[in-house]
């Protein structure tokens, strides 16, 4: 998306960046010992490596390259991160908690766009998204939160008033994160973040939702777990 408006971040060093600190923490959440720690210390290497990646290309932006390469690792990389640690917050592995969120998240979605082309009329950011609405908004809360009482039937880790908490935390910061990638598009005049999936946005559409919401909840469940 970045190098559409002319500017080069640097692709592969935050590529490898991605990866390294996607599998590090992974491997931290599958086993946490000090020897899987050490592993941090080759960040240290990589991260400088997108600095030092910029003294040898030819720029008149060398700052805004690195800030946005390191931009990608926190906005798309370490969310990432987060949603797979979801699997881990009580230690041993538990698909119900990455499985909810994503059903949660869906029905927010699912909700607020068909309650918002129903009834939606008050706009909720025109400046960034001018087709979302605060009945579209409420709308999602209500449908997640539905699905959140089901989820709650079948999955009993959790009590039906902390799914409902959930719900609502991935609805109110979902939407968040859909209208910052709607800012992020609009400020470097991008209108789709990729081909992958023609008609939808790109693939990141269908995943802006989680970026912000998954850090929060799973401090969330993180907190009242412990």
């Amino acid at each position: 998306m970045i190098k559409q408006t002319g500017l080069d971040p640097n692709a592969q060093t935050g590529l490898i960046n991605g990866a390294f600190i996607y599998i590090i923490f992974a491997l931290i959440t599958y086993k946490d010992n000090p020897d899987v720690h050490k592993l941090l210390f080759l960040l240290t290497l990589t991260i400088s490596g997108i600095f030092i990646q910029e003294l040898f290309k030819k720029s008149d932006v060398p700052f805004t390259n690195i800030a946005f390469t390191l931009a990608g690792l926190v906005f798309v990389v370490i969310p990432f991160t987060f949603f797979h640690a979801l699997a881990y917050i009580k230690g041993d592995f538990n698909f119900h908690y990455p499985l909810a969120f994503m059903l949660m998240l869906w029905a927010n979605d699912t909700g607020a766009y068909l309650v918002g082309m129903k009834f939606g009329r008050t706009k909720l950011f025109e400046r960034h998204s001018p087709k979302k609405t605060w009945e579209g908004f409420i709308g999602g809360i209500i449908i997640s939160g539905a699905a959140s009482f089901i989820i709650g039937y079948y999955f009993k880790e959790l009590r039906w008033n902390q799914w409902l908490s959930m719900a609502i935390l991935i609805s109110c910061f979902g939407t968040l994160g859909d209208l910052i990638e709607s800012m992020f598009k609009r400020s470097i005049n991008v209108k789709d973040s990729g081909g992958i999936l023609p008609g939808h946005g790109g693939l990141l559409d269908r995943f802006d939702g989680l970026l912000l919401a998954a850090p929060i909840v799973y401090t969330y469940l993180y907190l009242i777990s412990n």
